[in-house]
């Protein structure tokens, strides 16, 4: 049976997606953020013979998000994702996206696949890196952070000062760092932060620093802080070599993420 979800299933549906709380990043997040009922938010959940709730979809304005424990009705949660006329993605992991896939009645107009990693615990044998060059972002440093990010050409980005100010402020995301002579060269950053886990993005280097360790730099001390508090890390990435460095540090390969964008 499915059926939307209200505040009375809270208990059961944290139940359900702690368990696995780097995969259930965006889910966490906005149900902490926004609830089940809001008119953009909406939250519904299968529950078995016995009663007991095995998976879950959340919508957030145009995009769906999927998860189950266990085998769900991927049709019926198609037909949920049909009938909103507001839907245009749907995202998640490919374990469950792929199966929801087939019954959308919208033409595909683009599918991303990424791979996708979680640490919950550093390399023993990245103890010995000295990090005392790198430096956490304060409000002050949003005009820095911004022109950095946005000058690297495989990002696409189009983050605001005013956005990362906002951001660094109000604790839903914080920023590491490098100097070198004045000039900040590399840096990494969370986003989608709540109680359980983070998001690692924007890890980057200048081109004329790279090979210098510096991204490894700014991931270790963002993700020893992160881990400290008892949050799993997870992040996307698309290039293997990207990849290795992560891994090194501590992140393993969970499996791939996907976004399907629809017409």
């Amino acid at each position: 049976m499915i059926r939307r979800l209200n505040e009375n299933d809270q208990e059961i549906c944290f139940k359900l997606i702690k368990t696995m709380p780097a995969e259930n990043l965006f889910i966490i997040g906005d149900i902490e953020a926004y609830g089940f009922d809001q008119e953009f938010q909406k939250v519904w959940g299968e529950f078995n013979e016995s009663g007991d709730l095995v998976a879950i979809l959340l919508k957030f304005e145009e995009n769906y998000i999927p998860f189950a424990a266990e085998s769900f009705n991927a049709k019926g949660f198609a037909e949920i994702i049909s009938n909103d006329p507001d839907f245009k993605m749907m995202s998640g992991l490919k374990e469950f996206t792929e199966q929801i896939a087939p019954f959308l009645k919208q033409e595909l107009k683009r599918k991303r696949q990424s791979f996708y990693a979680k640490c919950t615990k550093l390399n023993s044998n990245i103890n010995n890196i000295e990090l005392k060059n790198v430096q956490k972002a304060l409000p002050k440093d949003a005009e820095a952070l911004v022109e950095l990010i946005n000058s690297i050409p495989e990002f696409e980005s189009t983050l605001t000062v005013e956005r990362k100010h906002r951001e660094l402020k109000n604790g839903t995301s914080r920023s590491f760092f490098i100097l070198e002579e004045g000039k900040m060269v590399s840096t990494a950053s969370t986003a989608a932060e709540n109680s359980m886990s983070a998001m690692v993005v924007a890890v980057a280097t200048l081109e004329n620093y790279k090979k210098r360790g510096y991204a490894t730099k700014c991931m270790l001390k963002l993700c020893n802080e992160l881990l400290l508090e008892g949050k799993d890390l997870c992040l996307f990435y698309d290039n293997p070599k990207a990849g290795a460095i992560y891994k090194r540090i501590g992140f393993e390969d969970i499996g791939y993420w996907m976004m399907y964008t629809y017409k």
